[in-house]
């Protein structure tokens, strides 16, 4: 049987039950703390979940919105891409059109500046809004300074009536084209070839003057040259005509000189010089030899007198011949610069010193007063010739200028100048043929011939002749008898008179004479 148990022991398990329910008590209150701790927790989370949740509700539907803005702003982003390329690409065809523009008015700008013609555009007054580099040389002026000026005063007093016909032709008519004369800074006058165009803007009126110019002083040049040539060729055309027509002349009178003068020789061997008719038949003598040069004159005109040609001291010749005519004019003062290591020529001696008196005696006549007369040499080249419009042989040539203080001659008399038979001096003083056998004499040597003069300036005579190649030799002079023939002479000619004279003459002289 089982002990039952004490009262201190039940007291002791008591006391350990209230100890027990104390404990319980004390855990439940800690458990309900807890309890009311974890539902505040529980409550607050919830609180917190709850507004977190909306936040989140919140969130989406914002996030919705911002993606349903960014599907918009996508697709209006889209549509904007597509417009802008297509804007890009027009854009770019702008710019390429542009740039090409621009490279045109750069190429058409270095075209303007670089061309050699002058371009200038002005407005209606008219002043020069615009001019090229051309432009502005050729007037010598800078570009600056030309811009702002009045088209007018590019014109001197003279051209001015044919700016004011070239103004009007493009105010009436929108353009012109032509020759027209402008002047330098320096007031020189030139001539050009403008063409004109009057300028208008899109409604259809003026704005301005465009023109295109060209200095043609060169052209102009060559086309004076071109015509001194062409009257030079038919001047020499004429002159060889003429002396043709000369030549055949001096012929037919050589043919009646001979007869008259082998006449005359016939008488004179017949009678003595107390006869009363000798000083009658030695004055028709002197008559035939005045004829005689006359004929000289045609010949060397028509250069066909050129007879013994050798190496000749034109210093010696020139001091000689001035020498005699000087003291024939003792009014004309001679001055001579000839340098002593003067080219030798080769020439005809005669027809030189022929040359000479001619030139002399036309100066005298040009200073009936008195005057100077002044003869200078020197030696030269053909390339010394260049300005001249005859073409030289290359080779050395001796320079005779023939200079006098005279009336001078004009234009027209210088062209005609050296034509046979054309004389400024009254009927009866002057034959007309010493110039121009002076100018055949010349071109028979193969030299040239020039004149400059001016009317109360004087006159000067250049004469070109070929230097000698060969040295000159002295001639040594020997007395020749009278030859008297035992022998037989065949005499041949076309005209009856010289036969018959001719074969007299040889008779007389004791030849005897077949015809």
């Amino acid at each position: 049987m089982a002990r039952k148990p004490t009262y201190g022991e039940l007291e002791q398990r008591v006391k350990a039950l209230e100890k027990e329910v104390v404990q319980h008590k004390l855990a439940e209150e800690k458990l309900k703390k807890h309890c009311d701790r974890l539902e505040e927790m529980v409550a607050g989370r919830t609180a917190e979940l709850t507004k977190a949740n909306e936040r989140l509700k919140q969130e989406v539907a914002e996030r919705k919105r911002t993606e349903e803005e960014l599907r918009d702003t996508i697709k209006r982003v889209e549509i904007a891409y597509e417009q802008s390329t297509i804007y890009a690409q027009q854009l770019n065809e702008v710019i390429d059109d542009r740039k090409r523009a621009a490279k045109q008015i750069r190429e058409l700008s270095s075209v303007v500046e670089q061309s050699i013609d002058g371009i200038a555009i002005s407005d209606l007054e008219p002043k020069l809004t615009y001019v090229n580099d051309a432009f502005a040389r050729m007037h010598g002026y800078s570009s600056e300074e030309m811009i702002g000026m009045k088209v007018v005063n590019l014109h001197n007093e003279e051209q001015m009536e044919e700016y004011r016909l070239c103004l009007h032709q493009i105010e009436t008519q929108g353009s012109w084209a032509g020759e027209i004369g402008h002047i330098r800074k320096d007031g020189t006058p030139f001539p050009t070839y403008m063409s004109v165009t009057l300028l208008k803007g899109d409604d259809g009126k003026p704005v301005g003057i465009a023109a295109v110019a060209r200095d043609i002083t060169k052209q102009k040049q060559a086309e004076e040259e071109k015509r001194k040539l062409e009257a030079q060729f038919q001047q020499a055309q004429k002159i060889e005509a003429i002396g043709t027509l000369a030549s055949g002349i001096a012929h037919d009178f050589n043919n009646l000189l001979m007869g008259i003068q082998g006449n005359l020789s016939l008488m004179l061997m017949d009678i003595d010089s107390a006869h009363p008719y000798y000083e009658r038949l030695k004055n028709i003598e002197k008559q035939v030899q005045t004829g005689a040069r006359l004929t000289s004159h045609l010949l060397g005109y028509a250069r066909k007198g050129r007879y013994e040609v050798k190496p000749i001291d034109l210093n010696q010749l020139a001091e000689e011949t001035s020498d005699a005519f000087g003291r024939t004019r003792k009014e004309i003062t001679i001055h001579r610069e000839l340098p002593e290591d003067l080219y030798a020529i080769e020439a005809d001696p005669g027809q030189i010193e022929q040359v000479f008196l001619n030139l002399f005696i036309n100066a005298s006549d040009a200073m009936p007063g008195g005057g100077d007369l002044i003869l200078r040499a020197r030696n030269v080249t053909h390339k010394d010739m260049k300005s001249k419009l005859y073409d030289p042989k290359p080779g050395n040539y001796v320079l005779l200028t023939v200079t006098d203080t005279g009336t001078g001659m004009d234009k027209e008399t210088i062209e005609r100048i050296f034509d046979p038979f054309f004389t400024t001096k009254e009927m009866g003083r002057g034959t007309g043929l010493g110039l121009a056998s002076v100018y055949g004499i010349i071109k028979g040597h193969g030299g040239y011939i020039d004149v400059e003069s001016k009317k109360g300036q004087g006159t000067t005579f250049s004469i070109y002749l070929p230097a000698a190649e060969k040295k000159i030799q002295k001639a040594i002079k020997t007395a020749e008898p009278f030859i008297r023939g035992t022998g037989t002479v065949l005499l041949v000619d076309d005209e009856e008179v010289i036969l018959k004279v001719g074969q007299e003459l040889l008779e007389a002289m004791g030849y005897r004479v077949l015809i």
